[in-house]
């Protein structure tokens, strides 16, 4: 099968190309590399600055790439915007896309019209990156996204595709839960996909103290919880300062990311999620804790009853706190919940075993 992988979040598309490349397939994977991640990719269709010549350029320079982009029997598309253009000049390009290739499928992967919506609706998430129950949690930050991808240009280019695509696949429970109720009869949950063999797995185990790593991105601090989770870690540490070890990353390049991640016991990520998205299941490939969204529910969905890795917490400062210290307190859970990590991801995420899934659903749709 001759595949497309069209714009990338969190080197999920590289991952999963890589899963279908073993498989015998042939795929290309094309993506700006996710700014500053600089993810790994076949071609590059980053955008070099935001003048009006250098602009021009880049939207001449894309079309000339995608009259290469013919005869594939699958596309799939990282995001409704999966270019960095606005949303008003992405649509010719997926019209091109859609008449000269066999299938285009979208992928419900990280912040869109249904994401925002169904955040908004205050019932069916308690708590998300937009709401605490019924209370909308207004930023300015979360006020641009609600205006463009509610009923903003993107928000209409979203509706536009994800009608007119062959199908949706979710990435995470919350994202299935946004589609399905749209369009059941084309969405597919499949688990994100880790490549279990570069993340080179070692079960952790604390010798008294206890290492805590966090990533912070400057832009996504407050809208992910990493300053509530930062200022919990931040007590812990003056609370036991012999204890805990703490490694902060500020926005570097994804190998570092994974470099520094390495060396530390237990991750903390993404506060205001019911699933580990992609940071946090390749930190628990490589035997790491992780500390964050591990809700019921999204266990339910990959029907699972028994191995549940993720220390999970509810968004608020003394939630975090109290997990956290009591990691500290009981430094000989983390061999378990290491061991028990890297178990979760050899069942649910192998890339291989998660490409064969893709393949099974782009064939039945």
């Amino acid at each position: 099968m001759k595949i497309l992988l069209l714009g990338d979040y969190s080197n999920v598309h590289w991952t999963l190309g890589q899963g279908l490349r073993a498989l015998g397939h042939d795929v290309c994977v094309a993506s700006d590399g996710d700014n500053w991640k600089n993810y790994p990719r076949d071609i590059d269709l980053k955008r070099p600055s935001m003048g009006r010549l250098s602009s021009l350029r880049y939207y001449i320079g894309l079309w000339r790439q995608f009259r290469r982009f013919r005869g594939y029997d699958v596309v799939q598309l990282i995001n409704p915007v999966f270019l960095p253009l606005k949303a008003q000049r992405i649509k010719p390009f997926y019209q091109f896309l859609r008449r000269h290739n066999k299938k285009v499928y979208l992928g419900a992967f990280g912040m869109d019209h249904y994401w925002v919506r169904t955040c908004l609706d205050g019932t069916t998430f308690r708590y998300s990156d937009f709401n605490l129950g019924s209370q909308i949690r207004h930023s300015q930050e979360n006020d641009t996204w609600i205006a463009n991808w509610l009923n903003g240009p993107k928000g209409r280019l979203n509706c536009r595709v994800a009608q007119d695509c062959d199908g949706i696949v979710s990435g995470l429970y919350e994202y299935h839960m946004c589609y399905m109720p749209h369009y059941p009869e084309k969405t597919q949950f499949i688990p994100f996909p880790i490549d279990i063999r570069q993340r080179q797995p070692r079960v952790r185990q604390s010798d008294g103290s206890v290492h805590f790593f966090i990533g912070i991105q400057r832009q996504r601090n407050a809208y992910k919880g990493t300053d509530i989770m930062l200022r919990a870690l931040e007590r812990l540490q003056s609370s036991y300062p012999t204890r805990v070890v703490t490694e902060k990353a500020e926005s570097v390049p994804f190998e570092q990311y994974c470099r520094m991640m390495d060396d530390s016991h237990v991750l903390l990520d993404q506060l205001y999620s019911y699933t580990p998205a992609m940071n946090a299941l390749m930190a628990m490939a490589q035997g790491l804790v992780v500390v964050g969204g591990g809700e019921p529910e999204a266990y339910d969905l990959l029907g699972d009853t028994d191995l549940r890795p993720v220390v999970n917490v509810l968004p608020h400062e003394d939630s975090v706190y109290d997990a956290l210290e009591q990691l500290v307190l009981h430094p000989e859970r983390i061999e378990d919940l290491s061991r028990k990590s890297i178990q979760y991801i050899e069942k649910f995420h192998d890339h291989i075993k998660v490409a064969q899934e893709y393949l099974d659903f782009w064939n039945k749709a």
